[in-house]
């Protein structure tokens, strides 16, 4: 082996510099990902990045329009490609839609390339957080709190099946919710 550096005792590996290590927020819509994940992005020094937000920017039209057009596979389509691209980017805050999951090989740049966050919360808290959002199509329906429930049943799972940190975000300002992450990204 080789000896150790001066001021390095034989147990020590050099530390990896955690700043460069990205940081993914899932959850369902309503969850805060937005709003925590500029918090966090801030706290850590690291650029943002949201995912449905880069999807307009690049799109020039809200996602609401893309449904209707392209209906929800076009626009999972321009999702992943987006995923893609920002997941490649080092040292980076990135929140994502709450379908992202849903896609297979999103799941698996996620997980590989940063550590996954799961913005966890109720049904409750997403209808009080989204009531007044015109901007979600998956929400256009009679009954927003059945079709939360179900998008929930499906997609649950799938949102544990990647996180490393999971944090509950009911009730909790933005900036209290990024703290926990902060602290728990520092215990990995």
């Amino acid at each position: 082996g080789q000896s150790p550096k001066r001021g390095q005792s034989p147990g020590d590996r050099p530390r990896l510099q955690p700043m460069k290590r990205s940081v993914f927020l899932i959850g369902p819509m309503g969850s805060g990902k937005t709003a925590v994940g500029r918090q966090l992005a801030s706290r850590l020094g690291l650029p943002f990045a949201d995912s449905d937000a880069e999807i307009e920017s690049r799109t020039g039209v809200d996602i609401a329009y893309i449904f209707e057009r392209e209906g929800e596979e076009g626009f999972r389509i321009r999702e992943r490609d987006i995923i893609d691209e920002l997941t490649s980017t080092a040292g980076i805050v990135v929140a994502t839609g709450g379908g992202a999951i849903l896609s297979a090989v999103n799941r698996e740049r996620l997980a590989a390339r940063g550590t996954v966050v799961f913005l966890d919360t109720t049904i409750d808290q997403q209808l009080a957080r989204t009531r007044r959002s015109q901007h979600r199509p998956l929400l256009a329906t009679a009954d927003r709190r059945a079709t939360l429930e179900e998008l929930m049943r499906v997609r649950d799972p799938l949102y544990r099946s990647i996180a490393r940190i999971t944090i509950r975000t009911d009730g909790r300002p933005a900036g209290a919710v990024a703290g926990d992450i902060e602290k728990a990204l520092g215990n990995l």
